[in-house]
């Protein structure tokens, strides 16, 4: 009888040790799970840091063309502008001369210089 508690004894610590085993292998295999994590932690990390300052670059890149667009279109709006009211300072300048006299004749308009 002795020898059969025995025998149930060092099956019980047999399977104990089976499993112990087994929670020490599983463990390792997190371990090692861990470590893949880490590494592909610091490989997205180095990712992110390298997106945010081509982020940063393409902003101020981006900022610059911007304002370079609204410099344009505002001397091309003056440049229209003053092309304007040159053509009207013109138009209004020879309208206004004493010594041009329009006649018609026929139905066509024709501008003759006076000359003193």
């Amino acid at each position: 009888m002795e020898s059969n508690r025995l025998q149930q004894a060092q099956e019980a610590v047999e399977e104990v040790k089976v499993i112990m085993q087994d929670n020490l292998n599983k463990a390792e295999d997190r371990g090692e799970k861990l470590k893949d994590l880490e590494v592909r932690a610091d490989l997205i990390r180095q990712k992110s840091m390298k997106f945010q300052k081509t982020a940063v670059k393409v902003k101020q890149r981006k900022r610059c063309e911007n304002i370079r667009m609204k410099v344009l279109l505002v001397a091309v709006a003056v440049v229209l502008l003053l092309a304007v009211v040159i053509i009207a300072a013109l138009a209004s300048k020879s309208t206004d001369s004493p010594d041009v006299k329009e006649t018609s004749q026929e139905g066509a308009i024709t501008t003759v210089a006076q000359t003193s």
